[in-house]
């Protein structure tokens, strides 16, 4: 069964439009096209308090391997700070083994942290166990949308049933109720009444993940992860429902976390994004900025990977054990082509540009004042003592 429902180009965002092979084509969409419409939505996002602000969460896992000391510790996720505002999307990119499942799993609260807050909307939900915060209202508040649509859903339950679940354990409907919200929701994600009795095994890849969309938008959440949603899709699929994604975030003003191996869709669909090296972010900025003027080495490796964006960049030497790491040695200096003594004495914080140099800005985003506006409040930060900042560069 194939889907059925493909994207009306009259509704593709200016984004998708831009890209609407999402980068399959190896094209490089010019972020300085950016509408002046899109600049004063993200500078008003940006005055607004964050919705999630994580402070110095950590997540470390005891671990037995031979020629290690007893009390081992796996350094999953290491001193992580990051915030989203309301309606705001940011992307988590980082290759695989770096920490993103990790954090992911954290900040939804099916892990509990080592150390650290999460602090949603003002509350911790950190000083909440992850076994008790599974039967609070908060709950419906933080919502996931998983990789494989179909491991995700209960080959038991129609997707009707599915969608309702949520409704029925996280919030005081009544069966009457939750259909009609099945309803509702269902039409929003574009899934076809018709379909709602049916199984699994009778859907297509496409509208199973409209499904697992669904389940999650059905207890209205304010933050919605969304870990991976189209990898397992064929590639004609993933457009439509990447569009779904993006559609329902603007309309609902959805704060999303995306998180994905596929550059071109980060850059094509995020506002900001963070990039992970072995538990530690190690950049963070706008979209924009972050792929036309990558500062840390490791970011400028992954960007160099995207088709179309001329020579690659391959990193050399052995990735450092996640396994109690030197606290003062940088964690990419193994692999590191401009690694210098320093690296490996200090820690470099995550810090940004000079002022000179961060005043660079692209000259459509100088074109306005809000642009302007917009992108002086997405501060562009590196984890990098020899970081190349624009206006900097030798």
């Amino acid at each position: 069964m194939s889907e059925t429902l493909s994207p009306d180009p009259a509704n593709l965002t200016p984004s998708l439009e831009a890209g609407a092979c999402l980068g399959h084509n190896g094209g490089h969409a010019n972020h300085s096209n950016v509408t002046r419409e899109d600049a004063v939505k993200r500078a008003a996002r940006a005055s607004q308090p964050p919705l999630l602000k994580v402070e110095g969460l950590s997540k470390r896992f005891a671990v037995s391997t031979p020629g290690k000391r007893r009390g081992a510790q796996l350094h999953a996720v290491e001193d992580v700070s990051l915030q989203i505002a309301p309606g705001e999307s940011l992307g988590l990119v980082g290759e695989s083994g770096c920490g993103k499942s990790t954090l992911v799993r954290l900040i939804a609260r099916l892990l509990d942290p080592s150390e650290g807050r999460i602090l949603f909307d003002g509350t911790d939900l950190a000083s909440l166990p992850a076994k008790q915060f599974a039967r609070l209202p908060q709950r419906t508040l933080i919502q996931m949308v998983f990789q494989d649509p179909t491991d995700s859903l209960n080959p038991r339950y129609s997707a009707r049933d599915t969608i309702a679940e949520p409704c029925l354990l996280l919030s005081p409907m009544n069966r009457h109720q939750a259909n009609e919200r099945v309803d509702e929701v269902a039409q929003q994600v574009g899934l076809p009444a018709e379909l709602l009795s049916r199984y699994p095994h009778q859907l297509s890849g496409g509208q199973k993940a409209r499904v697992g969309i669904a389940r999650a938008l059905a207890v209205k959440p304010r933050l919605l992860i969304l870990d991976e949603p189209t990898a397992a899709l064929d590639v004609s699929v993933q457009a439509v429902v990447l569009q779904l994604l993006d559609k329902l975030r603007r309309d609902m003003n959805l704060a999303t976390l995306f998180v994905s191996h596929d550059l071109n869709v980060v850059r094509l669909l995020t506002d900001r994004v963070a990039v992970m090296y072995l538990g530690k972010i190690v950049e963070m900025g706008s979209a924009h900025d972050l792929f036309e003027h990558p500062a840390h080495p490791y970011t400028q490796a992954l960007v160099s990977s995207i088709p179309g964006l001329g020579p690659r960049q391959r990193l050399q030497g052995e990735v450092t054990s996640p396994i109690d790491p030197p606290a003062q040695v940088c964690r990419f200096a193994s692999r590191c082509p401009t690694v210098q003594d320093r690296c490996s004495r200090e820690y470099p914080p995550l810090a940004g540009a000079s002022s000179s140099a961060s005043a660079v800005t692209s000259a459509a985003t100088a074109a306005t004042a809000p642009a302007a506006k917009a992108a002086r409040a997405s501060q562009h930060v590196a984890a990098c003592h020899f970081a190349r900042w624009p206006g900097a560069m030798a």
